[in-house]
């Protein structure tokens, strides 16, 4: 049986050392799970003495003591401008194990997109290859390009936008960004493989969901966040939605009506 870790503003950390831009999921001894907002460097660029995500967490698990010897290892690094879940371990062994197991995990994300895909759901394989000025492309011969595939589905969609959600079954650089690229749906915001867009006030691209075997326990943990809001505003899911108890029927707006001359003539 999974344990399930979602957001809650009641059950976040205390306000005392938590770090800047991160929320955090989940931390037990052995791993600390995060939402990372977009803007924020997961580790740094040997350019400087940045804040970063990597940084800010060594600070929190030392609680502000420099001379601490806890620190934290990144497993899956996301680009700065991606926000949503990142997992770091407490020791080299964590590490190692999460690293080695990375491919086996189930790994969601949330995209938009200008316009809709050719099919609502489906699923995109290629050859990717970097080059030498780092940036990823595909390419059919197989012998030079690592296979590659991500499935997607729908979840909302608009006249101008597409809510997208998306899986990993192979993680590398920029995979999500080449492939929807590469069809003519580049995600929205993205600058260094899709087109300019006045409505992208950020890439639209989010780390959502993350199911992993615990390093200690390898109890199946599965982490998502919600829908950012500038997502939601984009195919125009509302914000807030009223939350209906278990097993509580709907009222129908004629019934309403109803209810509220009967409250006028108490």
């Amino acid at each position: 049986m999974s344990e399930k870790k979602t957001i809650d503003k009641k059950t976040k950390a205390k306000p005392k050392h938590q770090p800047y831009g991160l929320t955090i999921l989940h931390e037990d001894r052995d791993i600390i799970v995060v939402d990372k907002i977009n803007g924020l460097l997961t580790v740094g660029t040997g350019k400087g003495n940045l804040k970063t995500a990597h940084s800010l967490l060594n600070n929190y698990v030392q609680k502000g003591n420099s001379r601490s010897k806890s620190k934290v290892f990144i497993v899956n690094p996301i680009d700065k401008e991606t926000s949503g879940i990142v997992i770091f371990a407490k020791s080299e062994k964590a590490k190692k194990y999460l690293q080695t197991e990375w491919n086996t995990f189930n790994k969601k994300y949330l995209a938009v997109i200008t316009g809709t895909m050719p099919e609502k759901n489906g699923s995109i394989t290629s050859f990717l290859q970097v080059n030498k000025g780092i940036r990823v492309y595909s390419v059919e011969d197989k012998d030079s390009g690592k296979p590659s595939k991500t499935t997607y589905k729908t979840l909302q969609a608009n006249k101008r936008y597409s809510l997208l959600e998306l899986e990993l079954h192979t993680d590398y650089k920029h995979q999500i960004l080449v492939h929807l690229s590469e069809n003519d749906r580049p995600v929205l915001g993205d600058n260094m493989y899709g087109e300019y867009d006045k409505g992208a006030k950020r890439l639209a691209l989010h780390s959502y969901s993350l199911t992993i075997k615990h390093p200690f326990s390898k109890k199946k943990m599965t982490f998502e966040t919600d829908i950012p809001d500038f997502f939601k505003a984009l195919v125009k899911i509302p914000t807030k939605k009223l939350k209906k108890d278990a097993g509580e029927k709907k009222i129908s707006k004629k019934q309403k009506a109803k209810n509220k001359l009967a409250k006028g003539h108490q």
